[in-house]
């Protein structure tokens, strides 16, 4: 399983970041779980201030995060599902996606949570969404991945 090796989650207090998440509109059962796991992570590690913007799909979570990474968020999560099908639609979408949110958070400094499951079925992504009965919660890791490097940010700009 992917999550094999993951760190302990210990949380911090986060009370004075300011996050935004992002998340797509497909799959409906899926991001519901993700999205819960995000609003989990945020309470786990108090942060004071967020807010949960929805867009299209995957590939409109770069533009979108982008856009509130330079409103000055101290961290942005973006949270999406790209099931494989009989297409390469998948692959250009998934690489679009990802060097597009890594794209933002190297040219904003802004940490971006990735929280884009990228799935050749259904039920692996039902497996990492954090529902009842998963065994991971991609929403909850993602979260605290860019929680976790906004502090580290802040601590090496001293």
């Amino acid at each position: 399983m992917s999550g094999d090796g993951s760190p302990e989650d210990k949380p911090v207090d986060c009370s004075h970041l300011r996050v935004a998440v992002v998340a797509s509109s497909w799959h409906q059962q899926v991001m519901d779980g993700l999205v819960a796991g995000a609003q989990e992570a945020l309470q786990a590690y108090r942060v004071g201030s967020s807010e949960l913007v929805r867009v299209p799909g995957a590939f409109e979570l770069p533009v979108v995060t982008q856009a509130l990474a330079r409103q000055g968020y101290d961290a942005v999560v973006a949270l999406g599902v790209v099931i494989r099908g009989g297409t390469p639609h998948f692959d250009y979408v998934c690489s679009a996606a990802t060097d597009g949110l890594t794209r933002v958070a190297l040219d904003t400094g802004t940490p971006v949570g990735f929280g884009l499951l990228t799935c050749d079925t259904e039920q692996q992504a039902l497996d990492r969404a954090g529902l009842e009965g998963s065994v991971e919660s991609k929403g909850y890791e993602a979260t605290a991945a860019a929680l976790l490097t906004a502090l580290t940010l802040r601590e090496i700009a001293g």
